[in-house]
């Protein structure tokens, strides 16, 4: 199998394009598991695997947690599949993209910036409080498409300095909390200063904190929006993986349009040994 090894702002994928492989769909979970652990194989926050797009799309991109559960979308690997379907001539240097969550727009800026249309809010709570060991979290609740992919907006005074573990078992806990039935990926933030956040994130799929999470900080940053604490125009959000741009488009208290601004970062193009795989995967049989 060829692939791809790319990041976006330190969130990083492994790419298949299943148009040549032609593995079945069954294969993907084992394989996102197998090829995304690290130390024991090329390690990653998820698999991308493109795929025949049905609904006039350039291409279809299926996500692939890291874990082998699918997810319904991912700004950061948009931007680096949207690079990935310009540069192997599946598309122009404006992409569409078909997602679980709906159809995904790109636009090439330069050979790394890329720019994406995340999927539209299609629920958004300001007012949730879940609580953890006592304790009532104000929080926002998001989704992004249909089916929503689901994030939890938290904001947490003094994030830089916050405890790593303390931190951990608290995005543990909201994850999984009865409060968000889909489970949800938990983003701590905290304002810095006019138009700009500092952003962690901890995410489904992955269990921990990863370096860089795209629709999280366009969740983040729709909810800081309506909230009247950010514009909504040229936002930056600080990560542990680098700076991200949102933009928001608002009618009233409707959020109508994000749009995802970053890097991309191709690190590897290569062939798949793994002998871990059964050998079916295996080029040998």
């Amino acid at each position: 199998m060829q692939f791809w090894k790319m990041n976006g702002a330190g969130n990083d994928f492994i790419i298949l394009n299943n148009l040549e492989e032609r593995l079945p769909p069954s294969a993907f979970p084992l394989l996102a598991r197998t090829l995304c652990t690290p130390h024991r194989s090329l390690g990653a926050d998820g698999l991308m695997v493109v795929e025949q797009a049905q609904e006039g799309a350039d291409f279809k991109m299926l996500f692939f947690n890291s874990d082998g559960s699918l997810g319904e979308m991912c700004g950061n690997g948009a931007r680096c599949i949207c690079r990935y379907g310009y540069e192997t001539g599946l598309s122009g240097p404006t992409q569409t993209v078909e997602t679980t969550a709906g159809l995904v727009t790109g636009t090439r800026i330069d050979r790394r910036q890329y720019r994406v249309q995340l999927n539209s809010p299609t629920i958004i709570r300001l007012h949730e409080a879940p609580v953890v060991e006592g304790k009532a979290w104000p929080c926002a609740y998001v989704e992004l498409g249909s089916p929503g992919l689901p994030h939890a907006v938290v904001p947490y005074p003094g994030l830089a300095d916050a405890d790593p573990q303390a931190l951990f078992q608290l995005g543990k806990a909201l994850r999984s909390h009865p409060a968000f039935p889909k489970g949800a990926n938990v983003n701590f933030y905290e304002s810095t200063g006019p138009d700009q956040v500092l952003e962690k994130t901890f995410e489904r799929g992955v269990e921990d904190f990863t370096l860089a999470c795209g629709t999280g900080t366009g969740s983040v940053v729709a909810v800081l929006t309506l909230l009247g604490q950010v514009s909504g125009q040229g936002v930056q959000v600080s990560m542990a993986g680098g700076v991200l741009t949102i933009d928001v488009a608002r009618t009233g208290d409707r959020i109508t349009g994000l749009w995802l601004t970053g890097p991309t970062n191709l690190v590897a193009k290569g062939e798949v040994f793994d002998e871990e795989l059964p050998p079916s995967f295996s080029p040998c049989g």
